[in-house]
């Protein structure tokens, strides 16, 4: 039947719905509709989909969950920071709805390269 969900996988997605909801304001504020109305349709499939690996985890593996979506959270504050710091020292002011959607997208990296580094080795 496939590798069973994962929390791993799963704050993983839930990462990738913070990360477009990061998005929306920069196509509101620059009056980009159809790109907004189709993040719009892309977010609720992976809100779906998030949804079906939470029923499909474990008992145990959710469990694991809150402590990856606390590292997730810091990642995301971290993510934010680094690129307040990095536009604030590199670059003119790009307007805060372009910050948000750059630090989600560091942090949601961040967090993805940290779960890749603690799995363990096969």
């Amino acid at each position: 039947m496939g590798t069973p969900s994962t929390p791993e996988r799963l704050s993983l997605m839930l990462g990738l719905v913070l990360l477009m909801l990061s998005t929306l304001p920069r196509y509101i504020v620059g009056g980009h509709d159809n790109r907004f109305n189709l993040i719009l349709i892309a977010l609720v499939v992976v809100v779906g989909v998030a949804v079906v690996h939470w029923r499909m985890l474990e008992a145990e593996a959710r469990l694991r969950l809150p402590r990856l979506m606390g590292r997730l959270g810091l990642c995301m504050v971290a993510g934010l920071a680094g690129m307040g710091l990095y536009h604030a020292l590199f670059t003119d002011f790009i307007g805060w709805e372009l910050w948000i959607a750059h630090g989600a997208t560091l942090g949601l990296l961040t967090h993805a390269l940290s779960i890749w580094f603690r799995a363990p080795s096969a």
